[in-house]
């Protein structure tokens, strides 16, 4: 099990919002962010942000880091960790069942991901077998997009997905959030999507709008 920070905004969570970070940063990340969501309305919620492994990333020289899996290069022709991303779902698989046996039910698991968590969100939400309760995916891409008709899970397929892009990325191209966008939309998911004039970052109206959909994909009833 992936060590994690944990955050709780009450007594006896009914909610869980599983953060992955991106390349090279680690769960303390998001933690500030989080801090600034106000969903009180949906009562209280469990914040969980995982480390991710240390492995050697090829695009940084082979130094050691925080990565979910290898990367060669940050193009949308780039040969993908197939092996890498396969490793990391089963971690995040593992997460979600902790909050299973934890009490929580999985329609009422949100997974999230900056970067390359959002490919890990993506990756590991769609193929879940029990229905989630949303999918974000923040400044990231769809990975393995040739595979995902054939093993994403009936489970999620209408399970809401929220995807933010900044038209500026210096890392992810905003071409390629839009590509993954429009695979997802071809494939009949149900993605809200939003671009912001900013770069490989997070914006405080990107939080206010994540804010209104987690208000909705975490309603009561």
């Amino acid at each position: 099990m992936l060590d994690a920070i944990e955050a709780v905004t009450g007594d006896e969570p009914g909610a869980t919002i599983l953060i992955l970070h991106g390349l090279g940063a680690d769960g303390n990340d998001f933690v500030p962010i989080a801090e600034e969501l106000d969903l009180d309305t949906v009562g209280p919620v469990r914040f969980v942000f995982p480390h991710a492994p240390v492995i050697p990333v090829t695009i940084n020289n082979g130094y050691r880091m925080r990565a979910w899996y290898d990367v060669v290069g940050f193009g949308a022709d780039a040969p993908q960790d197939e092996a890498g991303l396969r490793r990391s779902q089963s971690l995040v698989e593992a997460l979600i069942a902790r909050e299973r046996q934890r009490g929580i039910p999985s329609r009422r698991i949100v997974l999230a991901g900056f970067s390359q968590g959002c490919a890990m969100a993506l990756l590991t939400g769609l193929r879940h077998s029990e229905p989630l309760a949303g999918i974000v995916g923040l400044s990231g891409y769809l990975p393995l997009a040739d595979t995902t008709a054939q093993e994403r899970h009936p489970a999620n397929l209408d399970t809401p997905i929220f995807l933010a892009h900044g038209t500026d990325d210096e890392i992810v191209a905003f071409d390629r959030a839009e590509d993954s966008r429009a695979t997802l939309l071809a494939l009949g998911h149900d993605v809200e999507w939003h671009s912001y004039p900013m770069g490989h970052s997070v914006s405080p109206q990107e939080i206010a709008d994540l804010n209104a959909w987690l208000l909705r994909a975490l309603a009561p009833g």
